[in-house]
């Protein structure tokens, strides 16, 4: 047990740390390459955030736990709205815009949903990852249209967020490798730890998946969150949510499948799927039933949280 314990908080650390390197590193190559901003935070540092919850989905699927595969992006989506938004709600006032709700939340909703649907039938196969990899290309190219929709800035901040990137291309280089190691490594050890503890308490491997992997899974959102909430950055907390969640079902449950099947749980489709999708009804009906509309003020922020402590709980009942 202690070792177990020992492997997953190695694991979380590992996770962490490799992310962060991941995001900044690749974010900056980006930019030094002159690619916008807005294109940077809307591709590359989603899918960078999205990678550990790739590595381990897919390392828990290749070792034969597919169910903790599952359970880990099913999990770590309701982390993301319940948990994170809350939090970050708590720490200040969230104003959403009119158009996240009326683009970006109809997006993360029907992904979630679309997923739901082709995996009724107990399995994700090589087809239906197939299906949602193609989805996910198609939403990145509505992000760069999108993107080419806004203002550009006219005051070089752009031009010197370029230059000073460029001068440490080569560092930048180095911290993707070190964060793709530290990744790799991270989930490695994680699995580990969680299957011999779940082995040893007799826990389910889906609870585990759905409830400690998905929380640590959904450390670098968090902490990009309530960074963002500190800094008074609120679109970021929302955006950071929104495309971690669509990138996760299209992305992760889009590339795992097409390696190796992934078995779904007859739980996951009777309580889990549909708790995943009832988070993000609440997080709509917060924004448009609870004047003021568009804003998740601290005490919506509290619903959120409580909601997903409920839900944690009700897990181990």
């Amino acid at each position: 047990m202690f070792l177990g314990a020992i492997l997953v908080l190695s694991g979380l650390l590992l996770l962490y740390y490799g992310a962060e390197y991941l995001v900044t590193g690749s974010s900056r190559l980006a930019l030094s390459f002159g690619v916008r901003p807005m294109v940077v935070g809307l591709t590359v540092v989603a899918f960078a955030t999205s990678m550990p919850e790739l590595m381990v989905s897919l390392l828990a699927a290749t070792r034969g736990s597919s169910s903790m595969a599952a359970g880990n992006i099913i999990g770590s989506n309701i982390a993301n709205t319940g948990l994170i938004l809350g939090v970050a709600a708590l720490i200040a006032p969230i104003a959403v815009a009119r158009t996240t709700l009326l683009r970006e939340v109809p997006l993360m909703i029907a992904a979630s949903l679309g997923v739901y649907l082709v995996a009724l039938d107990g399995e994700l196969s090589f087809v239906n990852g197939l299906v949602l990899f193609l989805c996910l290309l198609t939403f990145l190219g509505y992000c760069v249209v999108t993107a080419r929709d806004l203002p550009v800035p006219v005051d070089g901040a752009v031009e010197k967020a370029v230059d000073d990137a460029s001068v440490g291309r080569g560092r930048n280089a180095v911290l993707v490798l070190v964060g793709m190691v530290g990744l790799a490594c991270g989930a490695e050890l994680m699995v580990r730890g969680a299957v011999m503890i779940a082995t040893l308490l007799g826990v389910p491997e889906v609870i585990i998946g759905l409830s400690v992997v998905a929380l640590g899974t959904s450390l670098p959102e968090l902490a990009a969150s309530v960074m963002s909430a500190c800094k008074g950055e609120m679109d970021i907390s929302v955006g950071n949510v929104i495309g971690s969640n669509i990138f996760n079902v299209l992305f992760v449950l889009g590339v795992c499948p097409m390696i190796q099947l992934i078995k779904i749980e007859p739980r996951l489709l009777t309580v889990d799927f549909p708790v995943m999708l009832a988070f993000c009804a609440l997080l709509v009906a917060l924004l448009t039933m609870m004047p003021p509309r568009l804003q998740l003020d601290r005490k919506r922020g509290g619903i959120l949280l409580g909601a997903y402590l409920v839900f944690v709980v009700s897990l181990f009942l």
